[in-house]
Order: C-alpha cells, then structure tokens, then sequence
C-alpha cells in the first residue's frame, strides 16, 4: 500500500481546484537484473503533473513503499550520463527523446544545444495527432519550446517525412520516420572513428 508524501500540490495560476489525484510512482530500488539503481521515469510522472496542475488539480506524490521518491538518472538531463557526449562519442536522440535537449547541459553548464542545428516532432506533427484522437496529448512542444532557446537552431522538414540532422556529435531525427536517417548518420560517425 502506497504511503503518502507531504508533498501536495496546488494550481498555480489561482483558479479553484477542480478536485484531487494520487499519483503513484515507483520507490528506489536496485534492478536485480542489472543490479544499478532505478527509480520512476521523470517523464512518466513530470508529464501527466504538469498536465494535471495546468487543468486545475491538486496532486498528491506517493510512492509504491512509501518513502521519498527518487527519478531513475538515466531519465534525468542533468545526470552524469549527460557527459557521454563530452567522451568525444556521437549522441543521438529521435523523435520526442530529443525533449531531453532542451534541458541538457554540458559540464560548463551551457546547453548541449548551444550553437547547434537539430530537430525533434514538429509543432505541425503534434497538431496533426491531436486532431487524430481529438485532443492535446502533449504537455509542451518540443519545437515550440527549442524555438524559445537562445543560441541554437530548431529545423523541421514536412510533417512525417524522413528527416535528420547531424551537427558534430549530435545527430538528431525529427520522428519516427526518421530513425532509419539518423541510424545512418551515427553509422557514418562511428566508422569515421
């Protein structure tokens, strides 16, 4: 039975709560499997709170074991597995994996992004698939939000074509159609090694 963290939540921009939720996420264990320690996935609750938040609701964080809640680092931007890329080793992301930049930063604490051409799911591909099922899946866009980033260049090709950039390092795809593009790019990279 989950035990409840003093950690409440409330809507941020004045309007009446709307009611309350429970979210559950995973207590910190080790892997038996790999033996690392793991955590909740940061995306897999920071999302659905902010959306929750942004709609009205007071959130209540609670764990499976009760106890504090630890994110997993490999779903944390600002862990230590950041500095992959400053090994001198190509880093690529596709798709919405590539939300991780816009908070990515190397150890001098700019953005991995700075001065750098790349791409991610497009403002008009989300519009498409909200439309598809009828409402907003995503808490924030990704291309909306790297356009607000100073010093980097967020591109996009048409909405689901096959598209990926690699600029050094960093090979990015714009979804999922893209993946194939940016598997080339890092081929390329690594036999140039």
């Amino acid at each position: 039975m989950a035990t409840i963290e003093k950690q409440h939540y409330v809507h941020a921009h004045g309007m009446p709560l709307r009611g309350k939720i429970l979210m559950v996420a995973s207590s910190p264990a080790v892997s038996e499997q790999t033996g690392w320690p793991i955590g909740f996935w940061a995306a897999e609750l920071t999302h659905p709170l902010r959306v929750f938040r942004e709609a009205g609701y007071e959130v209540v964080l609670a764990s499976t074991e009760g106890g504090a809640l630890q994110m997993d680092a490999y779903s944390d931007p600002t862990d230590a597995s950041a500095y992959f890329y400053e090994a001198d080793k190509p880093s690529a992301a596709v798709c919405h994996s590539t939300t991780l930049l816009l908070e990515a930063r190397t150890s001098d604490g700019e953005l991995l992004v700075k001065g750098k051409s790349w791409t991610g799911f497009a403002d008009a591909e989300e519009e498409i698939a909200d439309q598809a099922v009828g409402q907003r899946i995503q808490p924030y866009w990704i291309e909306s939000e790297a356009r607000q980033l100073p010093d980097t260049d967020f591109k996009v090709a048409a909405p689901f074509s096959s598209y990926a950039i690699a600029d050094g390092r960093l090979i990015t795809g714009q979804q999922q159609n893209s993946g194939a593009a940016a598997a080339r790019l890092l081929v390329a990279q690594l036999a140039a090694q």
